[in-house]
Parts: C-alpha cells; sequence; structure tokens
C-alpha cells in the first residue's frame, strides 16, 4: 500500500501551480488585453490543461482578482480590530486610501490600467466589491449586539462600498472618499433646505 501524500506538499503543489497559472495569465493579459487571450493560452503557458486553470480559478475574471480573499479579510479586518475610539467610518477612510494608493503602485497600476479598458474586468470588480456587503452588515451586527441587522447597518454598509468604488476612479481619490464619509455620517439636512 502507498503512503497518503502528506497534506503540506500537496497544498505547495497546489499553490506552485496556482502561482505559475496566476504568472502566465497577467502576463498574456498585459501584453495582449483581457479579450484578446483565451483560458487555453493560459493554461499552454502554464503548462497545464484548461481544466486545472479552472479547478483554481472559476471564471477568467477570477484571474485579474486572484486576491479577493486576502482583500475581503483586510476589509472586515480594517472594521473589526480597529482602535478603541476610532469609528467605522475612519478606519474604512483609512482603509480604503491605503488600498487605492497600494492600486497606484506596480504592478497593481498596470492590472488597473487594463481593467479601465475592458468593461467586463470593471463589471466583475465592482460585483466582487458588492460581496463584501454581508461580512460587513454581520460584523457590525456582532458589535452593536444586535440578533438581526437594523435597516440603517444595511445602508451604511451598501452606501460605504459605493465610496470605495466611486473613489478608485476619482482623479484625487482622498477628497472623494473624505466626501463621501462626511455626506455619509451627516446626510443630506445640509442640502435638503437649498433647491427647489
Amino acid at each position: 500500500m502507498v503512503d497518503a501524500e502528506p497534506l503540506g506538499r500537496r497544498e505547495r503543489k497546489k499553490a506552485a501551480t496556482r502561482a505559475t497559472i496566476l504568472e502566465a495569465a497577467t502576463a498574456l493579459f498585459l501584453e495582449r488585453g483581457f479579450d484578446a487571450v483565451t483560458v487555453r493560452e493560459i493554461a499552454d503557458r502554464a503548462d497545464v490543461t484548461p481544466k486545472t486553470v479552472f479547478a483554481h480559478f472559476p471564471h477568467k475574471e477570477a484571474l485579474v482578482f486572484a486576491d479577493e480573499k486576502e482583500r475581503h479579510d483586510r476589509l472586515v479586518a480594517a472594521v473589526r480590530d480597529r482602535r478603541r475610539g476610532v469609528s467605522v467610518s475612519d478606519a474604512l477612510k483609512a482603509h480604503y486610501l491605503a488600498e487605492i494608493a497600494a492600486l497606484r503602485t506596480e504592478p497593481q497600476s498596470r492590472i488597473l490600467a487594463l481593467m479601465d479598458g475592458t468593461p467586463a474586468l470593471i463589471d466583475y470588480a465592482e460585483k466582487m466589491w458588492l460581496r463584501h456587503e454581508d461580512a460587513l452588515i454581520a460584523t457590525l451586527t456582532e458589535e452593536f449586539g444586535l440578533a438581526e441587522p437594523s435597516e440603517e447597518i444595511r445602508f451604511y454598509v451598501r452606501f460605504a462600498l459605493q465610496i470605495q468604488l466611486m473613489a478608485v476612479r476619482e482623479p484625487d481619490p482622498e477628497a472623494f472618499v473624505e466626501t463621501g464619509f462626511r455626506f455619509l455620517d451627516q446626510g443630506w439636512a445640509h442640502y435638503g433646505k437649498g433647491g427647489r
């Protein structure tokens, strides 16, 4: 009888295969654009089968957003692990600005440029980002000791996530994030008296 392969070794092989696929996909996307590259070409460059590519990445778009889980964990931790006395809005502001700054460094800036020219990637990124909604709602619901999330928590989280989606495309994201959270925290009352 052959001994089962140790879990550690199997996991290392999976991680190495995943990294090879990602490296191949990123190089091809940056060379030729997202839409011009097929999964077959990525598999060939990585010396794996298309089935192996899909075993690691369920959608072609997921190859561009391989760090989705890490981004999710960082977002939730920014709220859950914030220092005493720091508001949720201040924690999210700091987190968003750090994430946007990271997106503007290499190689992330090239990926961001690739996204800007690919509507399917923009759509995927926005849907992926909004998937964090339930986790943030759960975090705040627990923090406030509620059995169920309030409507205020649901609205807050939905709009807070929209701030980052909009700010990442702004020439001055810092000002946009600041304005977005000021509006979210203080509401429309300042403007409500004006207009018609």
